[in-house]
């Protein structure tokens, strides 16, 4: 297949200031399409505030959390007047925990995998938040730790003049959410008043399966207003995955034939090289349609099947993506596959059988890969199958998008032996590499007429100067100058975990011996069949064999 990449050198930044300023997160990814037409003012940083994060020591804090607030500080985005307060239970100083920090900062930015895509850190913006970082030591599970907290909060508050404003961040495990809501509201941390905000973001997986997404959305709504909830999937702050809005919605040429009537199939990959390492006893308790489906990959399926809203304002976006939700009809056992790798290479590096890993067990059936098919019963997208898979231990790491459109009803074009006809395709790949493409068929030179397979690349990276990023700053950003747009409502998540109860009961069961695939390969073969007999096939990951 021949590629002709479309590339355009420029930033988008300095034709217009920031396009995103001022706009919803819906508004904001359609204005990425066109920073010419967005000559709005600079983003403006959110009100003073104190932002708390429970589980300051863990991976998700030092990872993401903290990068992100440091690449916002870089942007200017933090507010002048603002306090960072970690909350852990063990041992530990502001100084030691800055320190860590310092740390892992630096081997991130050694780290070619690292989400933190910085090279440098920059010592002006770190010393800064480096200023209004403190270490709370306490036990979440004890009242006492809420109260002291609240005073130590009312301190930095007097201090500061932060307004009253809190957002408490909970970074923890999924069993800790509602016990830490709970004692914040028996603290009275989460009244507000119109004077100042109190806003609490829960990070995914929220719940385990439907009755637990149910129950979970019980316990915290008796303490907190539908506005207070930020339930978070750091997915969706990608750049690519908004702008799926903006490419739909923003494009006369996309929209009209965005429906049953011109798409054949939807397939939704997101594909991990890299196995469970050291997190064998999550994995174990989760497995990869509780860590993936109902979070990760249905914000993309929300993105991508959602109706047009009847404006840019949060609700009306996120009313679109419950309907899309709730379409989706509930998965059955027959329609679905899992898998679990075995002994393999992946990248040249020799990958041991999940089995193996620490803290599994040696007679497991936790799947490390799930495939499923799905159907959306509305006008939109009736009779039209989506295919989503996604894995640990594959041949590459790659998150995509693919709409394949249905061939011309009349063919006019008789397929000779030289040719090498293509499927029409759109695909949104998000990672990596971050771009779109189209394929499509056009004349191979020549006096005979015969059809090759082409493709047009866009490149965002080519096209647009990106800050680093590591997916959460939109998102913090957001949270703090209360944007709900990207965030999901309670009957979202609970619509979401109702399309694969079914999955998660039958599979729960553990009565058949799980597919094994080998690590570096696209799956198990039980995948392919899946789609076989649809008379599909999967799109290829690159490096397949």
């Amino acid at each position: 297949m021949t590629i002709v990449t479309f590339t355009k050198k420029s930033n988008c930044r300095e034709r217009g200031g920031d396009i995103f300023a001022g706009r919803t997160g819906f508004q904001r990814a359609v204005a990425y399409f066109w920073p010419m037409q967005a000559q709005t003012p600079s983003a403006k940083p959110s009100a003073p505030c104190a932002i708390v994060i429970f589980g300051a020591g863990g991976d998700l804090t030092e990872r993401l959390l903290l990068p992100s607030l440091y690449n916002l500080e870089l942007q200017g985005l933090l507010p002048e007047r603002l306090a960072i307060i970690g909350v852990a239970i063990q041992d530990g100083t502001t100084q030691s925990w800055i320190k860590e920090t310092d740390t892992f900062f630096r081997q991130m930015i050694k780290s070619p995998d690292s989400e933190f895509q910085a090279k440098r850190i920059d010592p002006k913006a770190w010393r800064r938040l480096q200023s209004i970082m403190s270490y709370f030591q306490g036990d979440i599970s004890d009242p006492k730790t809420f109260a002291a907290l609240g005073e130590h909060l009312a301190e930095y508050d007097k201090k500061l003049k932060l307004s009253g404003n809190v957002l408490f961040y909970l970074a923890l495990p999924e069993a800790l959410f509602a016990p830490t809501v709970e004692n914040l509201g028996q603290a009275g941390l989460l009244r507000q008043t119109k004077k100042f905000w109190r806003r609490v973001v829960i990070e995914k997986p929220f719940g385990h399966d439907l009755p637990s997404a149910k129950a979970l959305n019980a316990d915290i709504l008796k303490w907190l207003a539908e506005p207070q909830i930020f339930r978070i999937d750091h997915f969706i702050g990608k750049e690519t995955v908004q702008n799926i809005a903006a490419l739909r919605f923003g494009n006369g040429m996309f929209e009209p034939v965005w429906n049953r009537a011109h798409i054949d199939e939807v397939q939704i990959t997101v594909s991990e090289t890299v196995g469970v390492e050291a997190r064998g006893a999550f994995y174990e308790a989760t497995g990869a349609l509780r860590d993936m489906v109902p979070n990760h990959l249905f914000q993309l399926l929300a993105m991508t099947a959602m109706d047009a809203p009847a404006s840019f304002e949060a609700e009306a976006v996120r009313d679109q993506k419950v309907a899309v939700m709730k379409a989706i009809k509930p998965v059955p056992p027959a329609d679905a596959v899992r898998g679990q790798y075995g002994a393999g290479k992946v990248g040249g590096k020799k990958i041991i059988p999940y089995r193996q890993a620490a803290n599994v067990s040696p007679s497991s059936t936790t799947e490390t890969y799930a495939a499923l098919k799905l159907e959306i019963a509305n006008d939109r997208w009736a009779g039209v199958p989506f295919y989503l898979r996604t894995g640990k231990c594959l041949t590459n790491r790659s998150t995509e998008i693919a709409l394949r459109f249905k061939d011309p009803p009349k063919a006019l074009f008789p397929r000779t032996a030289a040719d090498a006809k293509a499927e029409n395709w759109m695909v949104l790949q998000i990672q990596p590499t971050e771009g779109i493409q189209i394929s499509f068929n056009a004349k191979l030179p020549g006096t005979k007429m015969i059809l090759t397979g082409v493709a047009m690349q866009f490149n965002y990276a080519d096209y647009f100067k990106q800050t680093p990023a590591v997916g959460y700053e939109t998102l913090l950003y957001d949270v703090l100058t209360g944007d709900p747009t990207l965030f999901q409502r309670a009957e979202q998540a609970e619509a979401a975990w109702a399309a694969v109860q079914k999955l998660l009961d039958a599979w729960g069961r553990k009565t058949k011996a799980i597919p094994v695939y080998a690590a570096g390969s696209a799956g198990p073969a039980e995948a392919d069949a899946l789609l076989k007999r649809d008379k599909r096939q999967w799109r290829v990951l690159a490096g397949d064999v």
